[in-house]
């Protein structure tokens, strides 16, 4: 396209632009009540009362401007001709092109998503779940309905649009939030609340269902039922196609299918090296909550008097008003910033000596000043160091070993943490034995997404690990006994409960199978200290 084909946009620039978008805007409501054509008096008379134009004839030039453009189409007005001398008076109606209704349309879209607030939707999180559920159904029968599976697969992919979308949008929104200092202070801490717990409800959403739509989307695949679904909705989708077109548009349509699931599967499940989007947006969103805390502290700091960098530098801008004389603002200059003369960069004790007995005005230019005497060595090859022989390439062949033999290893003892802590049907926590400190960091991992999801009044609760491969079941008996898991490092006790852990990958391979190659480190107790996290669930 040729930079004609947008001249529509060009009122969006004119200097009358304001009186441009008033116009279309008439016309929009106006084919929104099915009214085709327009008169000039019409679209004064709809024009904004705070802002129309006086003159009418102003509204006309709009009209013609935008008809030369190409928003607007002109036609000859006849319908109110009553004598001879009216065909002779320029009358005209105008109504919407195509050009300018898709201008409109495109300038509405664009003030709908820089308006967008965005939301953490975790009912959309709940439909995903049904849907894949509904999936698994579907590609169990002998002959899947491609009515119902092109349906499943529609409202799915909907669903996690609108999820995908409206965090990004949220997520920006609130880093807006969070750089914003010029807000009342009473209004930003009641919206910190109300947000802070906002974004632990999600959280706890987040880290309950993300695991489980990991687990089905893992099913989906390792049986290989997302193939044929994907190509039964491309199927279906170009069934209306003309036949010589058909089966270019199915390809077209599978392709389109097939992207749509891989960007599902990336957002929740992480791959080698690469961390899923849900898991970037969990970490985004922990992240946020102490940001906020940083801006109410700073909040009050400002309340309370507390010099900032904004107030140090408001400081220095009224000294530099009250100096005196323009050599005290030199000074008070060099003292602030450090930033001098490049006089200074003189490289041998002599003309150091020189300049400091007979100094040399900064006034004075370069071509009348004094020269400078520089190193012989500086003068012949640029550079004070002696340039030798360049360095071995260093081999890395060992430390690569290393790292593979440490990669190896701890997978070995991820495995081996995974056994230990399965226990084949719910178990008291007092009857879990000893633990290994690697056991031991992967239980108190569970255990944290478990407490995660516990809100007052809970008995029982059910997490899965973020990358869908463990599920622990969490039940409080409320005999009030007390359980000690015994480690190396220490002892870890609290109020007994029902702990069930299932290993979620046994006898199957998929994406959410495959374990992590490194452990992360987590604080463990030393000593005879002893941890009462489970009190403070």
């Amino acid at each position: 396209m040729t930079a004609s084909d947008y001249s529509p946009f060009a009122h969006l620039t004119a200097p009358n632009a304001p009186l441009y978008r008033q116009v279309m805007r008439a016309f929009l409501a106006a084919k929104e009540r099915f009214a085709v054509h327009l008169r000039p008096e019409d679209v004064h008379a709809a024009l904004d009362a705070g802002s129309r134009p006086a003159d009418p004839d102003a509204v006309t030039q709009a009209l013609d401007q935008l008809v030369e453009w190409g928003n607007l189409r002109a036609d000859p007005d006849h319908a109110r001709v009553t004598a001879v001398e009216d065909f002779y008076r320029r009358r005209f109606i105008y109504q919407l092109t195509r050009a300018g209704e898709a201008a409109e349309a495109a300038l509405g879209t664009y003030d709908e998503v820089l308006g967008r607030r965005g939301e953490l939707q975790a009912v959309a999180l709940h439909d995903i779940v049904t849907q894949l559920r509904a999936l698994l159904v579907i590609a169990a029968e002998d002959g899947p309905d491609p009515a119902k599976a092109h349906l499943a697969l529609s409202v799915l992919t909907a669903r996690f649009t609108d999820l995908a979308d409206n965090a990004r949008a949220f997520m920006g929104s609130l880093q807006r939030t969070i750089d914003l200092h010029d807000i009342e202070v009473e209004a930003f801490l009641a919206y910190k609340d109300r947000l802070i717990q906002y974004l632990e409800r999600f959280i706890q959403d987040l880290i309950t269902l993300g695991g489980r739509i990991a687990l089905l989307i893992g099913e989906l695949e390792e049986q290989e039922r997302v193939g044929p679904l994907l190509r039964i909705a491309a199927a279906r989708e170009a069934a209306d196609a003309a036949p010589e077109d058909a089966e270019r548009a199915e390809a077209v349509a599978y392709e389109r299918w097939a992207a749509r699931w891989s960007g599902l599967a990336e957002w929740f499940v992480s791959g080698e090296g690469r961390e899923s989007q849900a898991r970037l947006l969990r970490g985004r969103a922990l992240g946020s909550i102490p940001q906020l805390l940083t801006v109410v502290r700073q909040l009050n700091e400002r309340r309370a008097g507390r010099s900032d960098r904004s107030a140090d530098f408001r400081t220095l801008a009224r000294w530099f008003a009250q100096a005196p004389d323009d050599a005290a603002r030199h000074r008070l200059w060099r003292v602030a910033f450090g930033l001098h003369s490049s006089r200074h960069l003189t490289v041998d004790a002599e003309t150091l000596d020189g300049r400091t007995a007979d100094p040399e005005p900064a006034s004075t230019p370069w071509s009348e000043a004094r020269p400078l005497r520089i190193s012989p060595q500086l003068r012949r090859t640029g550079s004070y160091e002696r340039r030798g022989r360049p360095r071995r390439v260093a081999d890395r062949g060992e430390a690569k070993r290393r790292l593979a033999e440490i990669a190896a290893r701890q997978t070995e003892e991820t495995r081996r943490a995974r056994d230990r802590l399965v226990t084949d049907g719910p178990v008291r926590l007092s009857r879990l034995g000893g633990l290994d400190p690697h056991a031991f960091q992967l239980f108190l991992r569970l255990l944290g997404d478990a407490l995660a999801t516990w809100r007052p009044g809970t008995v029982t609760t059910v997490a899965t690990s973020g990358d869908g491969s463990m599920e622990i079941r969490l039940t409080a008996p409320g005999d009030g006994s007390t359980a000690e898991v015994h480690t190396p490092d220490g002892v870890f006790s609290g109020p007994d409960h029902l702990i069930d852990i299932v290993d979620l990958t046994a006898g199957r391979g998929g994406p959410a199978a495959a374990p992590p190659t490194a452990s992360v480190p987590l604080p463990a107790p030393r000593g005879d200290t002893t941890a009462r996290l489970l009190e403070d669930r």
